[in-house]
């Protein structure tokens, strides 16, 4: 919407620069629907005290934000700015910062500790190794095996006695 009538109002004063013809501010307020008055009053308005420290405490609280890498949410903020001697309630930064468009990285309250136990039909031999020696104790891998995947590496820590007996 004001991206519109600032488009308007650009080529009406583009239409009257080429006509060789003076912008007239009343003619503009006129066809923005604004008083005199009010453009006045808008010209010369001074931000009053409290929408000063409104600023200055949504800077410190951007500060803070970015400091904790965006983890930090309106109660870890509260005390940073309690520290530095700023009154202000929890619910109060929280409103700044549902204004200001941030809010905390949200994490797991648990972490998952155990796996699918049919781990064993997803491992892969990507290797190529030969799990079948020809005799018993025979050391088929004298170090550890360093292997990647797209999640990661997997090591073989293990050394295992892998000849069967024929029965």
């Amino acid at each position: 919407m004001t991206e519109a009538i600032y488009l308007e109002v650009s080529e009406k004063t583009e239409a009257a620069k080429k006509a060789g013809r003076r912008v007239s501010v009343s003619g503009m307020l006129k066809f923005l629907g604004v008083s005199r008055s009010g453009y006045l009053a808008w010209l010369h308005h001074v931000p009053s005290d409290t929408e000063k420290r409104r600023k200055a405490v949504k800077a410190k609280i951007q500060d803070i934000y970015d400091d904790s890498k965006q983890n930090y949410g309106a109660p870890k903020i509260t005390v940073e700015l309690r520290k530095t001697g700023e009154v202000i309630s929890e619910r109060t930064v929280g409103t700044y910062m549902r204004q200001m468009g941030i809010r905390a990285q949200w994490s797991k309250p648990w972490t998952i500790t155990t796996k699918d136990s049919d781990f064993s039909t997803e491992l892969q031999n990507i290797l190529d190794e030969q799990f079948n020696p020809d005799r018993p104790n025979a050391v088929w891998c004298s170090d550890i095996t360093y292997i990647w995947t797209i999640d990661g590496f997997v090591y073989l820590t293990s050394v295992m006695d892998l000849f069967s007996r024929k029965s």
